[in-house]
């Protein structure tokens, strides 16, 4: 078994990672940030979500492991005091792998277009001013939209940004994405539908600015910039997915309990 390792960066991180690495070592794992088969991550949600787009190139033959050293994540499933049950599954259990959906973005501009992923969430806003956009859904008009801004999300992204915006909360095996509003202004001339709508797979959205010389900030997960020229930016369910391994259960829906309600104990 081949393994990589990035770690947020803190003392207690680093500490962790040494510590893998040491027990990872005495199972006879590999340590190979090429070619890994297996990505471990040790910090919190961000920093899995940055392992994600460090591998978003191997996505066919890596699976990613998430260990938390604060509260309990979404995606970074283990605690920091469980580090040798985990190596010692990792060396000798098969796990159940679980993938889930991915946003595909493609942002054309006069020069050309650029394509990217996400795991959570793209946000678009305008970088001056109110965000004015229409928005086609299967190449069909279907609303002109001004306001803060625009949250599309994965599935597994919907307890984020979007939930705040109050959006539903999708479980992962869905294969969907969200578009959600952020503070929409309705009047004669500017019309939403004031919810936010999910698409499925097969569905597309292409959002686009009546003016593209506007700047624009484009916010893919943890990654943000600021462009200008933005003919219209298309939203789709990846072909692509993102699989975590499993050692043991990790139910979604207990995961959005323990987070938003408690346990009840």
């Amino acid at each position: 078994m081949k393994y990589a390792l990035l770690d947020r960066g803190d003392r207690l991180s680093k500490q962790l990672a040494q510590q893998l690495h040491a027990l990872a070592n005495d199972k006879g794992l590999i340590h190979d940030e090429e070619a890994p088969e297996v990505v471990v991550s040790i910090g919190g949600d961000g920093t899995l979500l940055q392992a994600f787009h460090r591998y978003e190139n191997q996505l066919h033959r890596v699976t990613f492991v998430g260990i938390h050293t604060g509260h309990l994540g979404f995606y970074a499933d283990w605690k920091k005091d469980e580090l040798p049950k985990l190596v010692e599954m990792m060396a000798t259990s098969e796990p159940r792998n679980a993938s889930y959906p991915l946003l595909h973005l493609e942002v054309n501009t006069k020069s050309g277009s650029t394509s990217y992923l996400a795991l959570n969430e793209c946000t678009l806003k305008s970088v001056d001013g109110t965000l004015v956009a229409a928005l086609r859904i299967n190449d069909e008009p279907f609303e002109m939209f001004r306001g803060d801004g625009i949250v599309i999300s994965t599935p597994s992204g919907s307890t984020g940004y979007n939930k705040s915006l109050g959006g539903a909360v999708i479980h992962p095996s869905l294969e969907a994405l969200q578009i959600a509003e952020i503070a929409s202004i309705n009047n004669r001339v500017y019309r939403t539908l004031g919810s936010s709508v999910i698409l499925p797979k097969h569905h597309h959205c292409d959002i686009v600015p009546p003016d593209p010389e506007k700047e624009l900030h484009i916010a893919i997960d943890q990654l943000v910039v600021q462009m200008a020229g933005v003919t219209s930016i298309t939203c789709r369910v990846s072909n692509q997915k993102v699989s975590f391994a499993r050692y043991r259960p990790f139910p979604f829906w207990n995961r959005v309990r323990e987070a938003f309600i408690g346990s009840g104990d």
